[in-house]
């Protein structure tokens, strides 16, 4: 089974030096029960959940982070089950983290237990999480920021954050991994035509998953198309933007061949300074969408906010008044907020 704890609603907050030593002592379990302890939005889990992160900070930052994308139908799940197994079976502990799009009625993970990879679930070598949106892009960020950081204090070498491959988080995630993977499929025409620039200026490699349903030449004919659209993003000047790979999640083709630039890649950032320098600048990111996150859940609680957002909302609707001169209201109200003096 997927390691999901009770809700953060239901559960017992625990001595921050609880949840320490279980992560310390790789226990799944509470490895789980402090990731819901961090997403939780309940004032009261907050200073526990900042306890636990900063005396784990000191052990985490060792992985391989890896953000892997691709829209629906590209065979993610498949290709993260057997691609895991293929990280296990090299030796290593693998924890995936898969950004799910939140449930509007439960404010859960809309794709629950992960039973889209049911052997990899079920070994102890791998942590299988969920980690719901909760409606923003900035919880995504948050949330999945903190539980990469606790997996690697509990042990696991190599961290994978799996996209729901729709909308902007596709471009936040690959911001805090120091591997983004894009896969796509070999129908070339539509799907090329599709792609967002945004995605091929991020993605380190694009796999061209499920080779091996696919005739040799619409194959090629595809890498070809891909590689060409690369040239057009990145120019001719580095070729490692260029990289093109054709895989199978079914049959484990070509899973070598992807592990292997990712190594060359990341170590190559070691030698250089850059994925130190990739990681720094992802820390100060994080700052600032903290702030602006704490911000905007500051405006929304302000009493003199909550007193006159409705008539300030009708009013733009209505339109006696406009977005700007409401949005300037608001604020206005906010600073009077006895909370700030």
């Amino acid at each position: 089974m997927t390691d999901r704890p009770p809700s953060s609603s239901r559960q017992v907050i625990l001595p921050a030096q609880t949840y320490v030593d279980g992560i310390r002592a790789r226990d799944r379990a509470m490895l789980a029960r402090a990731i819901t302890l961090v997403e939780s939005t309940r004032p009261a889990h907050e200073a526990p959940a900042q306890e636990v992160l900063l005396t784990l900070l000191p052990e985490t930052g060792r992985s391989i982070r890896i953000g892997i994308s691709g829209a629906p139908g590209v065979g993610k799940s498949t290709f993260i089950e057997t691609f895991g197994h293929h990280l296990l079976d090299a030796g290593h502990r693998l924890a995936v983290l898969a950004v799910d799009p939140t449930s509007p009625r439960t404010g859960g993970s809309v794709l629950g237990d992960k039973t889209r990879m049911p052997r990899l679930s079920q070994d102890a070598r791998a942590f299988i999480r969920p980690s719901p949106t909760a409606g923003t892009l900035g919880g995504v960020a948050r949330r999945t920021r903190e539980a990469m950081l606790l997996c690697e204090a509990a042990g696991f070498d190599v961290v994978l954050i799996e996209t729901v491959g729709v909308g902007q988080s596709e471009t936040t995630v690959a911001g805090m991994v120091d591997f983004f993977l894009v896969l796509l499929l070999a129908t070339a025409g539509d799907e090329l035509q599709g792609i967002k620039r945004g995605i091929l200026e991020v993605a380190d490699l694009i796999a061209i998953n499920k080779v091996d349903s696919e005739p040799a030449a619409v194959v090629t004919r595809a890498m070809a198309d891909y590689r060409q659209a690369l040239r057009i993003v990145h120019g001719t000047g580095d070729p490692h933007r260029l990289r093109v790979v054709g895989c199978s999640g079914l049959t484990g083709q070509g899973l070598d061949a992807i592990w292997q630039a990712i190594l060359s890649a990341t170590e190559e950032g070691r030698q250089r300074g850059t994925l130190a320098a990739r990681r720094a600048r992802e820390l100060v990111t994080w700052l600032w969408d903290t702030t602006e996150t704490a911000l905007l859940t500051s405006l929304h609680e302000a009493p003199d906010v909550v007193a006159i957002k409705d008539a300030v909302e009708a009013d733009v609707r209505a339109g006696r008044l406009t977005p700007a001169l409401g949005a300037a209201r608001l604020l206005e109200a906010h600073r009077r907020d006895p909370r700030r003096r």
